[in-house]
């Protein structure tokens, strides 16, 4: 039975939570999840945990935040005036937007943080920066690099 390295292509089902419990994410109902092991294309904690597994492992590995989506960085949160904001757009705390970078090349997911009546906050910190994670997985398929 052939076991995990990196390059290769593995399927895994999964279910991610936050330490209170919390389901973040999960495969279930959906097909696996498909990617090349280290690649960068999946947190580090969890491509981490991978090598030396085979088809039918399963595993449940705890990732602190420095290994998942890094420590909330204050700099990621800008405080612009509310009227740079289209008045079309319903602002509530909580609400994503999609901002553009400044040479308009790329868009990236912002959440409103606070609102005042002069300016809104926003947040580009990921959703789960900040927080330790918890993946409960499977392997489905392994083809080798």
């Amino acid at each position: 039975m052939s076991e995990i390295k990196s390059g290769d292509t593995v399927a895994i089902h999964y279910t991610g939570t936050l330490a209170d419990g919390t389901t973040f994410d999960s495969s279930a109902g959906r097909d696996p999840l498909e990617f090349v092991v280290g690649s960068g294309q999946i947190i580090p904690g969890l491509d981490k945990a991978l090598p030396g597994m085979s088809v039918g492992d399963k595993k449940v590995v705890e990732i602190p935040c420095t290994e998942a989506y890094g420590e909330v960085n204050p700099a990621n949160r800008q405080a612009i005036p509310r009227s740079e904001i289209p008045a079309d757009i319903p602002l509530e705390v909580g609400l994503t937007l999609q901002m553009q970078s400044q040479d308009g090349q790329h868009t990236m997911p912002v959440t409103v943080a606070e609102l005042t009546d002069d300016t809104v906050t926003l947040d580009a910190n990921h959703m789960l920066a900040g927080k330790d994670l918890t993946f409960d997985f499977e392997i489905i398929s392994i083809k080798a690099a």
